[in-house]
């Protein structure tokens, strides 16, 4: 990486699947479903079929699980403020991507989002974690900023929420740093490329083959990754969204059943909270949860 921007000694990640030290979470005590992409649509648009309903009690209970998890696996949890008219700012992987050379604040699109990057920008700043870049060129949200493997990244965007221009504009910035970038466009109901990819150990990851386009399945295969398939009825529902602890251990979620039965007979270790009330609302564990550190790959 010469010339480029100096790789960070405490924080930073060079993957997303080794063992996670440091993770960035929300508070959702102000969660509440609205009207915010094609996931939350779809739990809204069918609601009075179905029966299900908020409840931000069982929200906050299924939260606080997860964060158990992180902290059983001795994961230090570091938090963004709270803030009323920041209601969903607790996905905390949009509004920010940490990488090797510190973090990237995002441009997010949706209205009820666009000022999140106010409690970001004032964790980093906080903690003394100098901020990388700005995507600036078009909207541009970190669920789509996918390590794949050291030195190799997939960049999605929908138009909904990551723009062509500003993913192309941060694909840019990786390969000043020396790294692959690989932009594609991704479909609109799974909102971000970790809805459809996300690693899970060294050369491993989950897919949702038959919704990405064959080209880019064949990128990530050329890359040496083999992949642990699921299916699209899974995929929907966020299935793909999980996050790997490493040393063998997986935070997956209740309702992926079949992914789960495959990753225990690889031998994995994985907890499957239900986290309904965030699945419903729009976003899974990855998408809750910002890696802030990880052992290298």
């Amino acid at each position: 990486m010469k010339d480029g921007a100096k790789i960070l000694s405490k924080w930073g990640i060079n993957n997303d699947h080794a063992k996670l030290t440091d993770v960035l979470l929300g508070k959702p005590e102000y969660y509440r479903w609205v009207e915010a992409g094609p996931l939350i649509g779809r739990t809204l648009a069918n609601a009075d079929k179905t029966g299900v309903r908020f409840d931000l009690q069982l929200a906050m209970k299924q939260h606080a699980e997860m964060v158990s998890i992180y902290e059983e696996n001795g994961v230090t949890c570091h938090y963004l403020d709270a803030d009323q008219a920041l209601h969903r700012n607790f996905f905390a992987r949009d509004s920010s991507a940490m990488t090797p050379w510190g973090p990237l604040v995002c441009h997010m699109q949706l209205k009820c989002r666009r000022a999140d990057y106010a409690t970001v920008i004032k964790f980093y700043q906080d903690h003394d974690i100098p901020i990388w870049k700005f995507a600036t060129a078009g909207h541009f949200e970190g669920g789509d900023f996918n390590i794949i493997a050291p030195g190799k990244v997939l960049i999605g965007y929908c138009g909904e929420r990551s723009e062509k221009e500003g993913s192309e504009q941060v694909a840019d910035f990786v390969r000043a740093e020396g790294w692959e970038a690989v932009v594609a466009p991704i479909s609109r109901e799974f909102v971000h490329m970790d809805g459809l990819i996300v690693p899970l150990a060294d050369n491993l990851a989950v897919a949702c083959v038959d919704a990405m386009e064959p080209w880019l399945v064949d990128v990530v295969r050329s890359w040496g990754i083999d992949i642990v398939e699921v299916e699209y009825r899974e995929a929907k529902n966020l299935g793909v969204n999980l996050v790997a602890l490493g040393d063998g251990k997986v935070l997956s979620m209740a309702g992926a059943n079949e992914l789960n039965a495959k990753l225990k007979a690889l031998g994995f270790e994985v907890y499957d909270p239900d986290m309904s009330m965030f699945t419903l609302g729009g976003g899974g564990v990855h998408c809750l949860s910002q890696a802030l550190c990880r052992e290298d790959a």
